[in-house]
């Protein structure tokens, strides 16, 4: 069995040094499950690598991209998550974050997560948790690897931008987009 190793070193370009996360990759690994182990997203992984398929070899040696979120900003999305998904499924927990993700990457909505959040339009919050305080509560360990799943699955998905429960949503604007899927009791739209 080859075992996995992460090295961090310093590579030279003129005169600026750059630190680079490599990864070794172990027998029956994947791209995705490497790209959820880093936190990064799976096209990211792939574009730096240079792979055009999924095919990995053991002892292959991977640059990690850099990560594209900060500790913080997962640990908000995470509170996001548990707090508008607890009790949900976890393929709908990984769903709410990755509307958050999609959201930063759409020109029609900030560019952070923290700014995605805590946006206000006519003068409401676009997630309740915000409004009613619950994203100030700890998040469960599954809404973590829901915000690691999301972040691998980061451009992959079906666009949506928009997450509802049809039991007590209002919105006639919202009710009418393009519904991407539903998961328990969340119907996802864009």
């Amino acid at each position: 069995m080859i075992l996995a190793s992460v090295f961090c070193g310093t590579f030279f370009l003129g005169s600026h040094a750059y630190a680079v996360t490599t990864h070794t990759v172990k027998h029956r690994e994947t791209l995705w499950n490497i790209a959820k182990q880093y936190g990064v997203p799976l096209k990211q992984l792939q574009k730096q690598n240079g792979k055009y398929t999924n095919v990995l070899f053991s002892g292959e040696t991977l640059v990690i991209p850099k990560a594209t979120i900060s500790a913080s900003e997962k640990d908000l999305l995470a509170r996001l998550v548990h707090a508008e998904a607890k009790g949900e499924p976890y393929a709908g927990k990984v769903a709410v974050a990755t509307v958050v993700l999609n959201r930063v990457d759409h020109p029609d909505f900030p560019d952070t997560i923290r700014a995605v959040i805590y946006e206000r339009s006519g003068g409401h919050y676009a997630f309740t948790p915000v409004q009613n305080g619950t994203i100030h509560e700890p998040a469960d360990r599954e809404a973590y690897q829901a915000v690691e799943e999301a972040l691998a699955f980061r451009g992959l998905g079906n666009g949506s931008l928009y997450f509802y429960n049809p039991k007590t949503a209002k919105s006639n604007w919202l009710r009418s987009k393009q519904v991407t899927v539903v998961i328990g009791n969340h119907v996802f739209a864009k």
